[in-house]
């Protein structure tokens, strides 16, 4: 399905300040009657699909029913009003919600009064610092999740999620807030005690959404299972079974207005979880941000989506709402139905008002098991299955950030978890990126146009040799790059000219452009030298601002390998040249100093040719060689270098 959409009129678009402030205004021009029937038709859906999530998921965090639906409504929609996205819905999620529940329960009972403010503190924090982040412009931020650590941590916040219900699904009665072993260590040394009713519940409610997502893929499955189970529980009432429990009626009324307590001491004791929250929250909402935007076509502001995204918590904050953040789930649906633009969150988020002050007292009929068996089926269906085995196959160092996040998810506070797979990755990333490659270069004999490889059975020139660099010169690298170079040196000495293929080099810090004049100095100093092909602007914008490019010399830099080869040819010791019998080069074939050097002679303007042109000799000029076809000595190999 397209959403994409042309752009609005110009006079139709507001001046740019005003954009800046309202970025709604950047797609208000697009709405008309058509995208207003559309919006209308995918809010209804999704309000309806928010119900059981909303519920689910704040069970998950440790918060009242109610507040997974409040999570919902206000903050979705300052979300959408002003983030960049037009498909990402906002609100409650699986992961957020279970990270929340992990730093919260250190410092007050689930579910009590102090927990729940605790929450909204929480929810301000991490929204003042979202906003402090898309206003600075340091939405790049996320890129240090990477893709297994989001994959890892997901896997095992499934995992922590099911454990979280073990008691709900098996009727057992074990201690709220029990670690992961001893949770399934009570099952398993209990299963003596386990309820058969309320487990025929849980399963019921199981195999239905299972049943239904399978089968009916266009009916709430959420929805038909909790109906299912909540018909089954209500049948062994009827029959005298007093074991089941239930999640009780929710208030059917608006979100209230609420206050964050913003004591030092709550501040002091929040700060790491809410930039853990902040980071995982921010990831979260960009990645699924980006992903609509691939398939819509939209250009995306990740800083304004990090600003929407702040602004929602902490305005949703003072509405009952706790951590809210993009749902996959709920955006991928968004599109589907056929979302025109963010009005799609907004009628969302109304029409779950609406439906709550309808059916929320019916949650008195819902049953815990129920509940439980449809977050059993929320935990399997965020472990990535495909990711996960394709991740494994693909490289080892990104399944070990996986599985060390996985693990550590299960043993450790989830925020904790967090930054250990994002220091693991940086480490990983920056072991990579400080040994560039170092890869040798010589002409192919057998190739027609002498393209050059870098087969090891190939002979290189004993005067000059040549290499590509795959990676940038900062800090880090150096020490790799100059261990290889010198490694080259031992191997062969005679080798004092090296010429360095430079088109990998992104950039150079201080530390690279040291390396690089130290390098020239010494080969200098042995009667060679060091000369660079392709040289990227901004690397030798750096070597000049700091003087070292007048130490390894601007004539040592070049613009191809043609005119490269053939001025270092010119600079060769003679003497070697001519008892030499491997003939690498073309250029082989004539004496070093002979050769000519190929610089473009641009065509002469002919009235300034006649009327300027000095009286003399005449001077042989090189005819200027047809587009695509340099005039060197070594033509027939620079096509293929």
């Amino acid at each position: 399905m397209s959403t994409q959409f042309a752009p609005p009129p110009r006079s139709a678009t507001p001046p740019a300040w005003l954009r800046t402030w309202l970025p709604f205004l950047r797609w208000w021009p697009r709405v008309n009657r058509g995208t207003l029937r559309a919006d209308l038709l995918a809010g209804l859906t999704g309000g309806v699909v928010v119900l059981p999530q909303g519920v689910a998921f704040a069970t998950i965090a440790g918060m009242p029913p109610e507040y997974g639906l409040y999570a919902g409504m206000v903050p979705a929609i300052i979300a959408a009003l002003f983030g960049s996205s037009w498909h990402l819905v906002s609100g409650p999620t699986t992961a957020a919600s279970i990270v929340l529940f992990s730093i919260l329960s250190l410092h007050a009972e689930p579910g009590s009064a102090r927990y729940v403010e605790l929450a909204f503190t929480l929810t301000f924090m991490v929204g003042l610092i979202q906003i402090a982040l898309g206003a600075a412009r340091l939405g790049a931020l996320v890129n240090f999740i990477s893709h297994s650590v989001v994959i890892g941590f997901t896997a095992g916040a499934a995992i922590l999620i099911a454990t979280n219900q073990v008691k709900n699904f098996f009727g057992l009665a074990i201690p709220r807030g029990s670690s992961f072993a001893t949770t399934w260590g009570s099952l398993f040394t209990h299963l003596d005690q386990v309820d058969p009713y309320v487990t025929g519940v849980a399963v019921l409610t199981l195999a239905l959404g299972v049943a239904v997502r399978r089968w009916l893929p266009r009916w709430p499955y959420m929805i038909v299972a909790m109906l299912g189970g909540s018909l089954l529980g209500v049948a062994f009432k009827y029959a005298g079974i007093e074991s089941i429990g239930t999640v009780g009626a929710l208030p059917a009324s608006l979100p209230p207005l609420s206050l964050p307590d913003l004591t030092l001491e709550n501040l002091r004791d929040l700060a790491n979880g809410a930039v853990a929250v902040t980071l995982l929250a921010l990831t979260e909402a960009v990645s699924i941000a980006r992903a609509m935007a691939v398939r819509s076509g939209q250009h995306l502001d990740g800083n304004q989506e990090f600003i929407g995204q702040g602004l929602s918590n902490l305005v949703g904050s003072f509405f009952s709402g706790y951590v809210a953040t993009g749902s996959f789930n709920r955006s991928g649906l968004n599109y589907a139905a056929g979302a025109k633009t963010p009005l799609a969150s907004v009628f969302s988020a109304v029409l779950l008002a609406l439906i709550v002050l309808l059916v929320a007292p019916l949650a008195a009929w819902l049953p815990n098991a129920a509940m439980a068996g449809v977050l059993f089926l929320v935990a399997w269906g965020l472990i990535d299955f495909h990711h996960i085995q394709q991740i494994a196959r693909t490289s080892r160092a990104e399944t070990a950030i996986l599985l060390t996040t996985f693990l550590a998810t299960l043993t450790i506070e989830l925020e904790e978890a967090i930054v250990i797979g994002v220091i693991l990755s940086l480490v990983i990333y920056l072991n990579r990126t400080s040994r560039p490659q170092v890869v040798r270069r010589v002409p192919d004999p057998l190739h027609p146009k002498r393209k050059f490889s870098g087969d090891p059975k190939l002979p290189e020139c004993p005067q000059l040799k040549m290499v590509r660099v795959d990676g940038s010169l900062f800090f880090g690298a150096v020490a790799a790059v100059r261990d290889q170079f010198h490694a080259f040196e031992q191997r062969s000495p005679s080798q004092c000219h090296l010429i360095v293929v430079a088109s990998p080099i992104n950039f150079v810090d201080v530390a690279g452009a040291e390396f690089l004049t130290t390098e020239a100095r010494q080969r200098r100093a042995r009667g060679g030298g060091l000369y660079f092909i392709q040289m990227k602007r901004a690397v030798r914008d750096t070597l000049e601002r700091g003087g070292y490019l007048d130490e390894i010399g601007a004539d040592h830099l070049f613009r191809s390998k043609g005119e490269a080869i053939a001025t270092v040819f010119n600079r060769l010791d003679p003497e070697i040249c001519r008892s030499c019998r491997l003939k690498v080069f073309l250029e082989c074939g004539q004496t070093p100093g002979t050769a000519r050097i190929p610089v473009p002679i641009p065509n002469p303007i002919p009235a300034l040719a006649s009327a300027s042109a000095p009286a003399g000799p005449p001077v042989a000029v090189a005819p200027r060689p047809r587009p695509g076809h340099e005039d060197s000595v070594a033509l027939a190999e620079v096509a293929g270098r």
